[in-house]
C-alpha cells in the first residue's frame, strides 16, 4: 500500500513519534507515529476500543505519553497541560458535548477566546479602558463565529436550550474561538441525521479553508471517505494502516478488523 508520509520539502504541523500509552498493564496505544500536514483534513478510524480518544487526550495533555514524543511545529508537548495546549494553538471537540449549558450561546463562545485574553483579574474588576476594548472584541469575533456556523439567531438562548445538532455546532464554533491551527474533532457526526451531516461536511471543509487544520475521529465511514486527504487506522492500539481514503478502503487488514476474518 502507498503509504502518505509528509514530503521532503513538507514540514508537519502534528507528529507523533514512536507514541505509546499505557494504563496499569492494558497498552491502549502502541508505539503509534504519525504526521499531519498543515492545510489537510486527517482522519483517525478504526473499530470501537482501538485507542482513537486515547490519541486526543494525548496531543491534548489530559494524558502523558507513556512513551514517545508528540510535537506540534516546533515544541514538545510532553507534559503540556491542557490550557498551555490549547495556548499553543490546538483546540477540541469531545465526543460527549461539553457545552456550559447555563451560559448563552454566545457566552459560551467568548469563554473559548479565554486563551487569546490578555486583560487581568484587576483589569476585569475595574473595567479598565483595556478590558472594555477586549470585550468588545472578543464578543465581535464570537458573533462572526456564530454567522460562521448558522447560530447567530441563537445567541442569547441558553446553550441547553439548541437542537442536538446546533449543540455540535456551537462547541466547534467555541473551539474556534481560541483560534487554533490545529482542530482535533471527536466524532462530530454522532447522533445527528443525514441533512446534518452533509452541513457539517461543509463545514470541515469550510473550516479547513480558513486555515484550519483539522485531525478527524469519525465512525461515519461515508463522511470520513468524501472529506479526508488522509486516513490513519487504528486496531488494538496500533496503526494498521494509512493512506488515501481510496487505499484504505481496499485495505484487507482494514476490512479485517472492522468486519472480521474471512470477511
Amino acid at each position: 500500500m502507498a503509504h502518505s508520509e509528509p514530503g521532503p520539502h513538507v514540514s508537519s504541523l502534528l507528529t507523533l513519534r514512536s507514541v505509546s500509552k499505557n494504563f496499569g498493564g492494558l497498552a491502549a496505544v502502541k508505539d503509534l507515529s504519525l504526521a499531519v500536514e498543515p492545510g489537510r483534513i486527517v482522519s483517525l478510524i478504526g473499530p470501537n476500543g482501538a485507542g482513537k480518544s486515547t490519541v486526543f487526550n494525548l496531543i491534548t495533555g489530559i494524558y502523558t505519553p507513556s512513551s514517545g514524543t508528540i510535537v506540534f511545529e516546533d515544541r514538545v508537548l510532553n507534559g503540556y497541560r491542557p490550557d498551555l495546549v490549547t495556548a499553543a494553538g490546538i483546540a477540541r471537540t469531545f465526543q460527549n458535548i461539553r457545552l456550559f449549558s447555563f451560559m448563552t450561546v454566545l457566552e459560551n463562545v467568548m469563554v473559548g477566546r479565554n486563551a487569546r485574553m490578555h486583560a487581568n483579574l484587576a483589569d476585569s474588576a475595574l473595567r479598565t479602558p483595556r478590558a472594555t476594548r477586549e470585550d468588545k472584541t472578543v464578543e465581535h469575533a464570537a458573533m462572526e463565529l456564530l454567522e460562521f456556523f448558522g447560530l447567530t439567531r441563537y445567541a442569547a438562548e441558553w446553550a441547553r436550550n439548541l437542537p442536538y445538532g446546533m449543540q455540535r455546532r456551537l462547541e466547534m464554533a467555541r473551539a474556534l474561538a481560541s483560534e487554533p491551527r490545529l482542530l482535533l474533532l471527536d466524532e462530530p457526526a454522532a447522533g445527528t441525521n443525514p441533512a446534518e451531516k452533509q452541513a457539517l461536511m461543509r463545514l470541515v471543509q469550510a473550516i479547513r479553508n480558513r486555515g484550519i487544520t483539522v485531525l478527524l475521529i469519525e465512525h461515519d465511514m461515508r463522511l470520513v471517505m468524501e472529506i479526508s486527504d488522509e486516513v490513519h487506522v487504528l486496531d488494538y492500539g496500533e496503526k494498521i494502516a494509512q493512506g488515501t481514503p481510496e487505499e484504505v478502503r481496499h485495505n484487507p487488514l482494514v476490512i479485517e478488523a472492522y468486519l472480521g476474518k474471512g470477511a
